[in-house]
């Protein structure tokens, strides 16, 4: 696929514009720029059009048209990706962000949601209902490509991840043809969305089951990063001891500011961030293990479930320059802990942040083979991230990364939650999905045969 937008018969161009309820938007034009930008601020990809679609039919005239003048195509959602995957160079950006509805079905508690929906508008129209579908930990996040590649969020032990509870999706696929996918219809597709990323079509619409969810008791645990081989040797046995109500995830940080105290700023520490979803009378029972770690700042307590999502909106504003890595994880011995406190000690920037999110309890209970999401025995999802607002530290926080995954790759379980991968190679992919991956292959080789949809952490389709 590499014809030029600009080689096109300007009449082709004048006919699909006619065809398009929402906007066309070329490099020409003024809003151009500000259109183009994702939340990674690292990302500067160029696409000679950007479709903002506001309705399926656009969906489908977009793929039309892209497929039959051979055009590189993108697709975004909620411009989350921290590759950059929802926007490509000279090519076609199929943009859903026009696409939101969320509409809760209290008699089934199931949510049909669009697919250039945000998590944070999902998790507003749920709450007052006292529901929830499990997610991240970010409100900003895109419902469509958290959930295409498998959706680890403080739920996770409780409900699942995201694609455990998906129950249905409208899809375009391809060749232009609209379907909907579920386990009776097209089950090998509605199989394959469940992790394997955007490889098969575009996701106008997805039906969750929400699971009731009113106030969590949660917050931020800190101690100095020195403490780190202590607290995440215990760590390690208390997360796999938990009951599934409780949730926390692990990690090494630097306090960058308000709102915490002035005495923390700029220091380093390991945190565990938790979520409890039990009965609020046990607090107190509940955490008595984690208070008698001597936490040098705590802050939990009881909070709406949207409040612990949207903790960390305000330290990670759009624009900021983000890279990132990750690995599965069984166990975190003595030589993980050694790592982690060598890395955790000299982090580059206040934003940058290594995560491990437990994948136990519910989301382990899932067969490895019931989704692609092919790692249900490993016990975290590790991610290192980057981040700081300045480009002329890219190289910093991207070295940082780097260097940390490479130390402590040897110790992980191979591959890596599909949406903590960014462009590492194909063999990287495979290894992400193993026994899963070849069906995958031949699933992609019936719905896309020409791999149209291969701005992704893409599979291949089969030969």
């Amino acid at each position: 696929m590499s014809t030029e937008i600009n080689a096109l018969n300007e009449t082709v161009i004048e006919a699909f514009k006619t065809q398009i309820r929402g906007k066309i938007i070329f490099p020409e034009d003024q809003e151009y720029d500000q259109t183009r930008k994702v939340f990674n601020g690292m990302i500067d990809k160029r696409p000679e059009m950007i479709v903002k679609c506001v309705d399926v039919a656009d969906v489908i005239y977009s793929v039309n048209f892209a497929r039959e003048n051979g055009l590189l195509t993108a697709v975004r959602g909620g411009g989350h990706n921290g590759g950059g995957l929802g926007l490509c160079n000279d090519g076609i950006v199929i943009d859903l962000s026009g696409i939101k509805f969320v509409h809760v079905d209290l008699a089934t508690s199931t949510v049909r949601v669009g697919g250039g929906n945000l998590w944070g508008e999902v998790d507003h129209a749920t709450h007052p209902f006292g529901l929830a579908v499990p997610a991240g930990i970010i409100s900003s996040t895109g419902v469509g490509g958290l959930t295409l590649g498998g959706g680890v969020g403080y739920l996770s032990r409780k409900y699942g991840l995201t694609i455990d509870n998906l129950l249905e999706a409208d899809m375009v696929l391809a060749d232009g043809s609209f379907v909907t996918v579920n386990k009776d219809q097209h089950p090998d597709l509605f199989w394959a969305i469940r992790g394997g990323g955007g490889n098969f079509g575009i996701v106008t619409s997805f039906k969750f089951q929400a699971h009731p969810v009113k106030n969590i008791i949660g917050g931020p645990t800190l101690w100095p990063i020195e403490q780190i081989d202590e607290i995440m040797a215990w760590y390690d046995d208390f997360i796999e001891n938990a009951p599934d109500d409780l949730n926390g995830f692990i990690a090494t940080m630097v306090i960058p500011g308000p709102p915490f105290p002035e005495a923390l700023h700029n220091k380093m520490f390991c945190g565990i961030v938790w979520s409890y979803l039990g009965d609020p009378s046990k607090q107190e029972e509940v955490f008595a293990p984690i208070m008698a770690k001597n936490p040098i700042f705590s802050h939990v307590g009881e909070m709406p479930y949207p409040s612990i999502q949207t903790l960390f909106d305000g330290l990670f504003p759009p624009g900021l320059q983000w890279y990132w890595r990750g690995d599965y994880f069984k166990e975190l011995g003595p030589a993980v802990r050694e790592k982690h406190l060598e890395f955790g000690s000299k982090i580059p920037t206040p934003l940058s942040q290594m995560h491990l999110y437990p994948i136990n309890g519910a989301a382990s209970r899932v067969d490895k083979s019931a989704t692609p999401w092919a790692h249900r025995d490993a016990k975290y999802a590790g991610v290192y991230v980057g981040v700081d607002p300045d480009p002329a530290n890219a190289g910093i926080i991207t070295k940082w990364c780097k260097d940390y995954w490479e130390a402590l790759h040897p110790y992980s379980s191979g591959g890596a939650y599909l949406n903590f991968i960014q462009d590492e190679g194909q063999e990287r992919i495979k290894a992400s999905y193993t026994h899963n991956y070849d069906r995958l292959s031949q699933i992609k080789k019936t719905y896309d045969p020409e791999n149209f949809f291969q701005v992704n952490q893409n599979i291949k389709p089969a030969d």
